[in-house]
């Protein structure tokens, strides 16, 4: 991140600089007018469409990719203002590398990833050395997340992809006896799944959160919840996470995820977080 202020943030992915709103950035900007100048392309109100779109002011790279570790994947506009990679999120894939490489299961351990988008958490997980269960509700996202995987070298055997809504998904592995080592979700406010069931957070997660408990291992290895413009707070996670994993020994956290912007050492909010390790 560039900069922020003024209901926007400034960032940079590998070579191109985007401008975007973000409702908690009330402060003044730091950087130049010329750095702002810069920004290949702008999310903002379009007068002819009255809706906030995409203003491309110079080319961007075709194929425009960028890498983690031993991982590439691709960026792109989308129309949610989104990339398909959210930068913040790379201290939760290295915190789940290690625990998997840490872990001394005697087989791969089963990872579930819930509302897993554009598949970057998942490649993480099975390039670690997991089976990874892929569960998204978007075709789009989907078809993402696969290119990611292809780019990334990861072994077709590694994922399993599931194109469901994650409520339905879940409660159907609860009756089939299906367990796993390990769980990651990431919550939307609002959603649907592709046969139009109702995603609505206050009161689906509670429900997924249940179901949950059902499908995790007696010992699991560990739980990670991230989320979103949600109107609640990290001890949410704390408290829900608490009491999925039941009293067994580990390390819990919870608090809120942030970018830093690249010159100083101002902080930007991008959502909270709860996560569990038996390390």
């Amino acid at each position: 991140m560039l900069d922020s202020g003024n209901g926007k943030r400034l960032e940079r992915f590998g070579t191109v600089i985007v401008e975007r709103p973000d409702p908690q950035a009330l402060w003044h900007p730091r950087q130049s007018n010329e750095l702002w100048n810069s920004a290949h392309a702008v999310f903002e109100m379009s007068q002819q469409e009255k809706k906030e779109v995409w203003r491309i002011v110079a080319e961007l790279p075709q194929p425009w990719h960028m890498r983690w570790n031993n991982l590439t994947f691709g960026l792109r506009l989308t129309p949610f203002k989104h990339t398909g990679v959210f930068p913040e999120q790379q201290i939760q894939w290295q915190w789940m590398q290690d625990t998997i490489l840490h872990a001394s299961a005697q087989s791969a351990p089963r990872v579930l990833n819930l509302f897993a988008y554009t598949g970057i958490a998942s490649l993480v997980c099975a390039s670690a050395g997991a089976q990874v269960t892929h569960v998204d509700a978007s075709k789009p996202s989907m078809t993402w997340a696969h290119e990611n995987q292809t780019l990334s070298k990861v072994r077709d055997t590694a994922i399993r992809w599931i194109l469901d809504d994650a409520l339905s998904f879940v409660s159907r592995e609860v009756r089939r006896g299906q367990v796993y080592d390990a769980i990651i979700m990431d919550p939307p406010v609002y959603g649907h799944g592709p046969e139009g069931q109702l995603w609505d957070f206050p009161k689906s997660f509670p429900k997924l959160i249940e179901e949950c408990t059902k499908v995790l291992v007696p010992h699991p290895l560990f739980i990670l919840i991230n989320a979103y413009a949600v109107s609640a707070s990290g001890l949410m996670l704390k408290n829900i996470l608490e009491e999925l994993v039941d009293g067994h020994k580990g390390t819990l956290e919870a608090g809120e995820l942030a970018l830093q912007e690249a010159s100083t050492n101002r902080l930007l909010s991008t959502g909270i977080y709860g996560r569990w390790s038996r390390r």
